[in-house]
């Protein structure tokens, strides 16, 4: 009976917890949080054996506070944690939460371990989310905030401003359009306020246990676009591919360098017999791919992204169930006129506008002849 009353207090404290979506930071935490504003940086790194470290303009460079061991770190961030977060670190080695410090300022931690010490990388969140114009990819990009259905891949590498992206195009489909949008996030970075379209914000660990149960349900609630944070587990693969096969306007973000690594990518998370019917869904929900990196400015002030875009047609669609995936950077090509480009020709402006260095662009490019071409040897 006391083990009941035990249990049932505890899951108590964890929704009571969890209903806290951003705790306030410990004072320690916060001066370092507050320094990383103030400079203008990305992320701070905290990391045993070294001080602690602001990524400033893509470059990591440590604070003048001391070496850390892995208790600093835990005593750092965990009281920040709810219980709920707490646990699943203790459980899981790894815990992802939003936390904010003022009305203002608000972060993404990831405390995890490395050699059986705690770590955290914590990053900021911008208060607004910006607009796909002030983004300022050398090729139009709006296309996506157009489309009425489908999936939309966003893609690239920790920290090319995927998210950054996904929550520009779900800002102007707000400035635009009546729809009901929810997004599903782990944590949620961009908030949302209502404009023309109503948003509903769900965070795993807080308001659902995780993407595949707030994907389940989702569907229910009438959606007309879903924003799943990232495509994790094939699973949540596998309900994206349904709500986008019926209807729905699926946004998410992906690990994979170009259209082609997207693709097997989603395909190979799941069992080998299952591939060829994946490959038969994929083909009939995906409606585009867009693949960014973040490059260094020539002048050295900052970054600049560049991209390629498939938008995909009746020709992408035969590639992928025939997985003759090494045709799907020629598609872009011939799709050029309803708004597709490839990164060569989305580098190559960057490079004409004095924007990057032309040996930055070569070492991006994954086709540097086709590169050459456009530049000019």
């Amino acid at each position: 009976m006391q083990e009941d009353i035990d249990r049932l207090v505890e899951a108590l404290n964890d929704t009571a917890a969890a209903d806290l979506p951003a705790r306030h930071a410990p004072s320690r935490l916060e001066a370092w949080l507050r320094t990383l504003v103030a400079r203008g940086g990305s992320d701070l790194f905290l990391v045993a054996g070294a001080p602690p470290s602001l990524r400033i303009d893509g470059a990591v460079q440590p604070l003048e506070d001391g070496l850390l061991d892995g208790q600093d770190v835990e005593d750092a961030v965990l009281p920040a944690l709810s219980a709920y977060h707490v646990k699943q670190y203790r459980d899981r080695h790894s815990a992802d939460v939003s936390l904010r410090i003022d009305s203002r300022h608000r972060f993404r931690v990831n405390l995890h371990r490395e050699r059986e010490r705690a770590a955290a990388a914590i990053r900021a969140l911008p208060t607004e989310v910006p607009t796909l114009a002030s983004l300022k990819f050398p090729m139009p990009i709006e296309l996506l905030a157009r489309l009425s259905r489908g999936l939309v891949l966003i893609c690239g590498a920790t920290g090319s401003g995927k998210t950054t992206t996904m929550a520009s195009i779900v800002a102007d489909i707000n400035t635009r359009e009546r729809r009901h949008i929810v997004t599903i996030e782990d944590p949620i970075e961009y908030e949302h306020q209502h404009g023309l379209s109503l948003i509903e914000h769900q965070e795993v660990g807080t308001d659902v246990p995780d993407f595949v149960s707030a994907l389940r349900a989702a569907v229910r609630q009438a959606p007309d676009v879903l924003v799943v944070g990232e495509m994790r587990d094939p699973e949540t693969m596998r309900l994206a591919l349904n709500a986008a096969e019926t209807g729905h306007l699926v946004l998410s973000t992906l690990h994979a360098t170009d259209v082609s690594s997207a693709v097997s990518r989603i395909v190979d998370s799941f069992p080998s017999e299952r591939q060829a019917a994946v490959r038969q869904e994929l083909a009939m929900a995906l409606a585009a791919v867009l693949t960014q990196t973040l490059i260094p400015r020539a002048d050295g002030t900052g970054r600049v992204p560049a991209a390629e875009l498939l938008l995909v047609s009746y020709g992408a669609r035969q590639h992928v169930r025939r997985n003759a995936l090494q045709h799907l950077h020629q598609e872009i090509t011939i799709t050029r006129k309803a708004g597709s480009f490839t990164m060569e020709e989305s580098l190559a402006r960057l490079v004409q506008q004095g924007a990057i260095e032309r040996v930055e662009a070569m070492g991006r490019s994954g086709h540097g002849e086709e590169l050459e071409g456009i530049l000019g040897r």
